[in-house]
């Protein structure tokens, strides 16, 4: 115990005696040049209605509003997944956030829950879940 005071001591010494070599950085004046969010705007309402429709209303509307998009989409269980060889525009990334996209960093891919809203499983939603890419079907 003594042992500990006397270094406690020591150290508090030594502290208050340092003298700093550098004056202390002042505050960080605000920046003059603020970075710029450069997403496009989207309706949050109509964003949160959409990502609660049903998968076969979720791809009509990525094929009106989005056919190239719908040309790469794979549904995978009751979910929508889109993924891109390349990040897409701007403007398509807003198109697919306002129809309820959401994008998933782990999978490189914009997916919708279509309602079925999960928490994240442990593996690959390709082993439990049936999967499809709605392009490649032919309506009948």
């Amino acid at each position: 115990m003594k042992t500990t005071k006397k270094l406690m001591k020591g150290l508090l010494a030594d502290t208050a005696n340092r003298v700093p070599t550098e004056p202390a950085p002042a505050a960080a004046a605000p920046s003059a040049v603020e970075k710029k969010d450069s997403r496009l705007p989207i309706d949050t309402e109509a964003r949160k209605k959409n990502r609660t429709l049903p998968t076969a209303k979720v791809l009509q509307m990525l094929q009106t509003a989005a056919p190239d998009a719908f040309r790469l989409a794979e549904v995978v269980g009751k979910w929508v997944w889109v993924t891109f060889q390349e990040q897409p525009a701007a403007e398509l990334r807003q198109q697919l956030a306002q129809l309820g996209f959401h994008w998933n960093r782990e999978r490189q891919a914009w997916q919708h829950p279509c309602g079925a809203f999960r928490l994240r499983g442990a593996g690959d939603p390709h082993e439990k879940y049936s999967s499809y890419h709605p392009a490649d079907h032919k309506p009948a």
